[in-house]
């Protein structure tokens, strides 16, 4: 199988779905792709969140909102005026000025046949004295929409900002920022041939990761890259009969590829599978499903061009040059037999469960999901993953598991995004996949929960998780001393607002980060953040604002001084 391209092993997937359909979730997932194999609703792992549910979007009668026909449409432009004093109080003490200049817009529109949520905001950021200017574009979005019964289309975006170290960038002043760009979309099919379900899906996304600046771990060390590109595509193809159709069990076959090309000396991760699946009913809520098959895993990577001093060449953009003339060297070569034996559980539309555990990669994996709605005011989300990708592959996997019907959850000093929305359906964090960036592929072991509630009036989540990541690169290239380093991440994220009185309100939110390594370069490093906010409407459109931040980060490096921020924000927004 060496040496195919992607659309060769897209044409088998394609050949086994019409002998015998696809899990229209995730394909970008790389899970054994079970859902929909026995029963109706039947989650499992890879399941994609709902085409539409209502949830924690934005509340009705809320400005620029119209409903017909049980349509929800919901659009807020809005501009916006603020001025802003940061203050550096460790190591430094330098105290910056900035007057911010933003537009944005919140929407939401929820439909029998679509479903979309999109927060965008461009700010310009003005600096006085000796602060910087600068420009800081953010958002997030997903959507859905039905083309044709059984067909549809999603995509998804995602531009935010954090440090380096997995922490907040509200300390404007500061160099360790950098900037994430993130895109996806596809078409899902569902349909049926006689007595067998045909499922398929696929997935092309794009990744750009921006760094601001240079970064020399020591005077004379060597420069670490820290910006990439990565661009994903990935299908999953299946066809089966649900128990009870043919035969007392479902049967199934199953092919996907995935691929992840990545700029930062021409990386490629490759996954291919292909699979049976047979589904027991133990109960009216509980099955039981078995794959076997059989995968093919791939990561390789060029080396770097060297000059007549045999050091490597760095680019005007502060990359390493990529030796494309070098023969591409295997970091990463699995393939054989895997088997996986997965546990679903629905007892009702509130609660859904998977868990499995089987063989791939080379090595025991294991995984699985909870959903869990007590009511229509509260919801946990619970994901257990392995996986193989870089760093643009598992944003994309984030975005493509966010729900379509959410509310942003922004900094209210840099209106940037933290992490989080606010929603009452699927998984609602990102923070796992924004931690410690480096530019080679890895395996990410993990867990991310959240928990959405509506209290009353108000509004509350926390997300909690831990992402370990072991990177993977070929020996014998510059990579080869990132080969079997590993960043651990233990994460947790809050928010909670509410109004005061008819015409004010506050909101809160909070992060911490705990990252550990085994690159002695950086050492481990805790983040902390806490900021607050209060609103009080002027006129029907006229908001003034004030917020104010403090951040902070500890290092256990001695040649590493902590270094702690204070930010405050003064402002008026015009809602249109």
């Amino acid at each position: 199988m060496r040496g195919h391209s992607l659309l060769t092993y897209a044409g088998l997937g394609l050949a086994l779905a019409c002998v015998s359909g696809v899990h229209p979730g995730s394909a970008v997932a790389q899970t054994m792709g079970y859902g929909g194999l026995g029963g109706e609703d039947a989650a499992g792992p890879g399941a994609t969140s709902g085409n539409g549910a209502s949830g924690a979007g934005p509340s009705a009668g809320a400005q620029g909102e119209k409903a017909t026909g049980g349509r929800r449409v919901d659009i807020r432009p809005y501009i916006e005026l603020d001025q802003i004093v940061s203050a550096q109080l460790s190591p430094g003490s330098d105290v910056l000025t900035y007057t911010q200049a933003a537009v944005g817009v919140d929407a939401g529109l929820q439909g029998r046949r679509t479903g979309l949520s999109l927060s965008a905001r461009y700010a310009r950021q003005i600096g006085w004295g000796d602060a910087r200017d600068s420009d800081i574009l953010s958002g997030v979005a997903r959507g859905y929409a039905t083309v044709t019964p059984g067909l549809t289309l999603e995509a998804g975006g995602l531009a935010t900002q954090s440090s380096f170290s997995g922490g907040s960038a509200r300390y404007l002043g500061g160099d360790d920022r950098r900037t994430v760009y993130s895109v996806y979309a596809g078409p899902t099919l569902a349909t049926r041939a006689g007595a067998v379900d045909l499922q398929g899906s696929y997935r092309a996304g794009y990744s750009r990761v921006e760094q601001g600046n240079a970064f020399l771990p020591a005077p004379d060390g060597e420069r670490v890259t820290r910006s990439e590109e990565s661009v994903v595509q990935s299908v999953e193809l299946q066809a089966g009969v649900k128990p009870g159709t043919v035969l007392p069990v479902g049967l199934a076959v199953a092919g996907s590829a995935y691929q992840e090309d990545i700029s930062v000396l021409d990386q490629r991760v490759r996954d291919m599978q292909a699979r049976a699946m047979v589904t027991l009913p133990v109960s009216r809520t509980v099955q039981v499903v078995g794959a076997i098959g059989y995968e093919d895993v791939e990561i390789s990577n060029r080396d770097v061009v060297y000059d007549a001093e045999d050091r490597p060449v760095i680019g005007r953009d502060g990359q390493y040059v990529t030796d494309k003339s070098s023969p591409r060297q295997l970091s990463y070569d699995v393939s054989g037999i895997l088997w996986d034996v997965a546990v679903m559980w629905r007892p009702s539309r509130r609660t859904s469960f998977s868990a499995h555990v089987g063989r791939r990669y080379g090595s025991t994996t294991f995984g699985g999901q909870l959903a869990y709605s007590p009511d229509d005011r509260k919801t946990l989300s619970v994901s257990v993953y392995d996986n193989l990708a870089g760093f643009g592959g598992q944003i994309n996997r984030a975005l493509n598991d966010l729900p379509t019907d959410f509310e942003a959850v922004r900094d209210p000093v840099t209106g940037d995004l933290v992490g989080c929305v606010n929603s009452l359906e699927g998984s609602n964090c990102l923070p796992g996949v924004l931690g410690a960036l480096r530019a080679s592929a890895f395996r990410a072991r993990g867990i991310a929960a959240s928990y959405t509630m509506q209290i009353g009036r108000l509004s509350a989540g926390i997300g909690l998780g831990y992402d370990r990541r072991k990177y993977i690169a070929a020996q014998g290239t510059i990579l080869a001393s990132a080969d079997g380093m590993i960043d651990e991440n233990t994460w947790a994220s809050l928010y909670l607002s509410g109004p005061l009185g008819r015409n004010a309100g506050w909101s809160t939110n909070g992060y911490v980060n705990w990252i550990t390594s085994t690159d002695t370069t950086f050492g481990d490093v805790t983040t902390y953040g806490l900021a607050a906010s209060y609103y009080h409407m002027i006129t029907p459109r006229l908001r003034g604002s004030l917020a104010v931040s403090v951040d902070g980060s500890s290092y256990d490096l001695d040649t590493v001084r902590d270094y702690w921020s204070l930010t405050g924000l003064t402002g008026l927004r015009y809602n249109f």
